[in-house]
């Protein structure tokens, strides 16, 4: 786990929105964001796809305007005047398929004012150096996907917006991603990366859930485990789901995951699911990073705790 910003004596405020809103016609797609990111941090914004989290990130950039609310940068700036302080990175939005992947590197290098050539590492870090000198159209969307990470990391600024940056990537990519990420944060850059995929909680230093257009959750790793449930495993069985916290259950493998209500003794459902020996099919679990992408995910604040 990254160590936390807590833990450090940075105090400059990066971010801070409050009660941001954005409505397309009658939709309220956001609907009243609170959010603050310290210097130094990485702060992971997760939520299931149509969440708003790219509306969000739109509005922080300077892209797009809250409907009401009001986002300030760098103690006091409106995105709109912090834009050459931070770089952003949208799906799909970089990269000219028209262009080989070194010429678009070598676009945004001269374009923006603290353009680098701090690609040259990542491409060889990323195992896309000897595909540069292609096409983009031509790249499968892994590589796509480098390429932007590539031009946005390239930019040598004190903050970064990723949106999405490890979907479509392999496991050993992701994984040195998160190193290329850990390394700038040392350095004193800070990150809001966007995410549904738990394995990128391993690198963050606060997590904010968003769902419905709101904050749901939002702490550090160690806090937000701490108010998880008891994890429920179940093998070759499916509990009733009246057993369970949020009446959900998620599958993983060959195993049956949910969450113990805080008023159903783990012997009860021990008793109601045995094989045939009278062997127990269940017990508790240790919780993971997927536990708590799906309890703040799918049930929290449903089952009433706070």
């Amino acid at each position: 786990m990254a160590q936390s910003v807590r833990e450090t004596t940075a105090s400059t405020s990066i971010v801070d929105a409050s009660n941001v809103t954005k409505r397309f016609g009658s939709h309220e797609v956001l609907t009243g964001i609170d959010l603050s990111i310290a210097e130094g941090e990485i702060l992971l914004l997760m939520g299931p796809n149509g969440a708003g989290k790219s509306v969000f990130l739109s509005c922080l950039s300077g892209s797009a305007h809250p409907s009401s609310g009001e986002i300030r940068l760098f103690d006091g700036l409106p995105p709109v005047d912090a834009q050459s302080s931070m770089s952003v990175m949208f799906q799909g939005a970089m990269a000219d398929p028209e262009l080989t992947g070194e010429e678009n590197l070598r676009f945004y290098e001269d374009l923006h004012p603290n353009g680098t050539n701090r690609w040259r590492d990542l491409v060889e870090r990323l195992e896309i150096g000897d595909e540069i000198d292609r096409l983009v159209g031509e790249y499968s969307g892994g590589m796509r996907r480098k390429i932007e990470i590539a031009i946005t990391l390239t930019i040598d600024v004190p903050f970064y917006v990723l949106d999405e940056p490890t979907v479509e990537l392999d496991l050993a990519t992701i994984r040195e991603l998160h190193d290329i990420l850990l390394e700038l944060r040392a350095d004193g850059k800070t990150f809001l990366v966007t995410s549904h995929a738990p394995l990128d909680a391993q690198i963050a230093d606060r997590i904010a859930f968003l769902r419905d257009g709101d904050i749901i959750a939002n702490g550090y790793p160690d806090d937000l485990f701490e108010r998880l449930p008891p994890v429920l495993r179940v093998r070759g069985a499916v509990p009733s789901e009246n057993l369970l916290v949020g009446n959900r259950l998620f599958r993983r493998g060959d195993e049956i995951r949910g969450f113990l209500p805080a008023d159903v003794d783990v012997k009860r459902v021990e008793l109601a699911l045995r094989d045939r020996s009278g062997t127990p099919l269940v017990d508790t679990d240790e919780p993971s990073y997927t536990d708590l992408f799906n309890y703040y995910t799918y049930i929290h604040p449903l089952d009433g705790s706070e």
